[in-house]
């Protein structure tokens, strides 16, 4: 039966082959799911097999699929720290060399950094303006630096000598404010793009050429694809445009325009696919602008643009973005949507879209292969992933900030590592047996301790193989170890919690009152609360369901209603106890209670004071010999179901009033009330000699005037006594 379940269909349905290993896995999995599911005793499982759990673990070499499998990830390799906090632009020549393209930091202003491959830095530009936005690589090493704001392109020959103004958009008509990105051909022409205006620039021998407008507030990307055609994407629009660079009087031709506001990345993979990266509601206004402290300590701001690429790296945009797909046909498709990641960067690598994000410091990688795939192949130190780029070699460059930093990313992983997020198993437990869903190589190890930070009292890292001894303690973690070819779907480990006793919050008992499992809409409803909770402790009950139970109003009934807990989130079973007020024993009322109230007739118990005691029993989900119990009593609270009795009503007549006196006793509780009514008349309200009515015996002397209409020779008094608890004794005589 359970290789017919659903989990086992789905596993072949995607294609997945059950070796004999992994169907007891599988199949220890589902009983013990199933047997979780079903009660909450006895052993649990902790299993971790989601994407968003995993998230939330600490990664070094492992990527992270959103099916929820683990596997190596691309080494990552932290190659130069910045004293600035950063990087807006990489680029990488053939000879290992890296090129950051920096500034915006109180320690200067625009820089181009050269990272040789043994971490070496040497600078080759510093500019007046505060950022370098964009670094391209001419095919002889020519470095082409862009600037911001208010810039210029600068041309940096790799041989030295200062840096060489090759475009100025203060020279140009439109007067652009700002330089986003820039693409060189294989024959030394390079492409601009601006901003405030939008505008696309082709330079030749220094000389500037407007190539195409929009309407839109930038220019923020540009793709000069493999066959020669020039794509750029737009902030304010949102559109992917392709451009015919070497057609003569070519337009701009809009291939998408996407439902966000700005393109902050393209790339293209062989086929000649090209991907865009977009963020940003075209609904809302610019986002945050950048401030950037200068070296005099004057605080600037970039008011233009609102853009994603003027954002600092301590900035959290507070919308995602979008991955996008134009086939080589122009057919558009959306690949992902990251609902907390902005997608600064875009390259292709091993047949997978790479993208660096800010907000957390991620990288994915999209699988072009499966569509809906992706994996989170690395978590950086730094929170943005500001600037990525492929290098002649193979290997990925990615620049960040806060703080400003460069890694390499290639190759495959040393000693891939998982580290999963702090379980809390709500108590003391004891550890066991671990259940991993592979057939690949790996080591597990686990810690424990009974504080929720690890920093210090847990116990070293464990080992769980067969001989494994792992103390009793309430919190746990495990360390997955990789070989490069692992794959893991899933991590469970077996804990038992220790029992603890129920507790038993509260009770409220309240006379009068009735619940039934489907109560009349038309009866008169009473609302049973817990007591009003007492002044501030220092501390708070743990208390669940203390809304008002609604009862029907029955004076002959008694309803009890109590909160419980049970901190093992074990199943409870209730019974409820009686005692008189001045006795000494409880006495049984009623047993195996899986409600949390009981209603019983009050004519089961004689008149007068009573406690009741619930008792709360975890029995549910533990055998005899490890059932604990808990109990709580109620406050005193009287039973009265015999009505007062009304003695000694006499009456007299005058001439144009009936005298009458009468007594009103009651065995257990003070007579509440009285009223009399003369032949059938209305009641009307009788007041005591002493006129308070707070006692067991009350007396009434009381005189009814006769009106004109009154001729009949014989009259009818009635007299009606209430006790506190609504219980009524008549008594009528007749007067002549």
């Amino acid at each position: 039966m359970l290789l017919s379940s659903p989990g086992f269909l789905l596993l072949r349905a995607a294609g997945i082959t059950l070796n004999n290993n992994m169907t007891r896995t599988l199949t220890a999995l589902a009983l013990i799911t199933l047997s979780v599911a079903a009660t909450a005793q006895g052993t649990k499982l902790w299993t971790t097999d989601r994407y968003e759990t995993l998230e939330r673990g600490t990664t070094s070499g492992v990527a992270i699929r959103n099916d929820g499998r683990l596997t190596p990830a691309p080494a990552t390799t932290l190659a130069f720290t910045s004293s600035g906090n950063y990087i807006w632009s990489v680029a990488g020549d053939a000879k290992g060399n890296a090129y950051l393209g920096m500034g915006g930091t109180s320690s200067g202003g625009a820089t181009v950094q050269r990272v040789a491959a043994d971490g070496k830095a040497t600078k080759i530009f510093e500019g007046k303006e505060l950022g370098v936005q964009a670094l391209r690589l001419a095919a002889d090493g020519t470095v082409y630096v862009a600037t911001n704001p208010d810039g210029k392109v600068y041309r940096v020959s790799p041989s030295g000598g200062p840096p060489i103004v090759v475009f100025d958009p203060a020279s140009t008509a439109e007067h652009s404010k700002y330089l986003w990105d820039m693409a060189v051909s294989a024959s030394g022409d390079l492409y601009v793009a601006a901003g405030a205006p939008a505008a696309v620039y082709r330079v030749t021998q220094n000389k500037p050429e407007l190539l195409f407008k929009t309407t839109d507030q930038h220019i923020r990307s540009l793709l000069l694809a493999h066959d020669g055609q020039l794509w750029a994407g737009t902030d304010g629009g949102g559109v992917i445009y392709r451009f015919e660079p070497k057609t003569a009087g070519a337009k701009p031709f809009a291939m998408y325009a996407a439902t966000e506001r700005e393109i902050t990345a393209l790339t293209e993979d062989a086929a000649g696919n090209v991907y865009a990266a977009a963020v940003g509601s075209k609904s809302t206004s610019s986002l945050p602008p950048l401030p950037v402290t200068g070296a005099v300590g004057v605080t600037i701001s970039f008011v233009q643009p609102g853009s994603a690429g003027a954002v600092v790296g301590s900035t959290v945009i507070p919308e995602g973005s979008v991955l996008y797909r134009i086939a080589a046909d122009g057919a558009p498709s959306k690949l992902l949507s990251l609902k907390e990641d902005v997608v600064y960067g875009l390259a292709v690598k091993d047949g997978a879209l790479i993208a660096s994000t800010g907000n957390r410091g991620r990288v994915y990688a999209v699988d072009l292969g499966a569509p809906g795939r992706f994996s989170d192949i690395a978590h950086l130190e730094a929170s943005q992933g500001t600037a990525l780029a492929t290098a002649p070699h193979g290997d990925l460059l990615l620049g960040t900030s806060n703080s400003g930093k460069l890694y390499r990313l290639g190759g495959v992983a040393k000693a891939p590592t998982y580290v999963s997020e702090v379980f809390d198993a709500g108590g003391l437990s004891r550890w066991g047996r671990p259940e991993v869903r592979t057939d690949t190589p790996y080591t597990l190890s686990l810690r424990v301790g009974n504080v929720p930070s690890p920093a210090e009292g847990w116990s070293d890292w464990i080992k769980l193989d067969a001989g494994a001894k792992v103390p009793n303690a309430r919190f746990a973690q495990w360390r997955l170890e990789l070989a490069p070819t692992t794959a893991v779907e899933a991590v469970a480990i077996n804990y038992l919690p220790r029992n603890v006793a129920p507790v038993v919050d509260d009770i409220a008992v309240q006379t009068g009152a009735r619940v039934t499992a489907n109560p009349v809409a038309t009866v008169t409803t009473v609302q049973i609360p817990f007591p009003a909770p007492p002044a501030a402790t220092g501390f708070t009950v743990p208390m669940t369901d203390t809304s008002p139970l609604t009862g029907q109003k029955d004076r002959s009934a008694i309803t009890v209603r109590w909160a419980a807990h049970d901190d093992n989130g074990d199943d409870l079973m209730f019974a409820v106890w009686f005692r008189g007020v001045g006795e000494n024993n409880f006495h049984l009322l009623k047993e195996n209670l899986s409600d949390r109230f009981y209603s019983f007739d009050a004519a089961t118990l004689p008149d007068g004071p009573y406690v009741l005691k619930v008792i709360a029993s975890d029995g549910p989900s533990h055998p005899d010999p490890e059932t604990l119990t808990a109990e709580r009593v109620s406050g005193p609270f009287v039973v009265d179901t015999t009505a007062p009795v009304v003695s000694g009503l006499k009456a007299t007549r005058a001439a144009k009033t009936i005298a009458a006196s009468c007594e009103a006793t009651d065995a257990t509780s003070p007579i509440a009330h009285a009223e009399y009514s003369l032949d059938a008349g209305p009641w009307q309200y009788l007041e005591p000699t002493g006129t308070l009515s707070d006692a067991k015996h009350e007396a009434y002397e009381f005189s009814i005037p006769l009106t004109d209409k009154s001729t009949s020779s014989e009259h009818v008094l009635a007299v009606r006594v209430y006790d506190r608890y609504e219980n009524i004794g008549t008594a009528k005589v007749i007067v002549r």
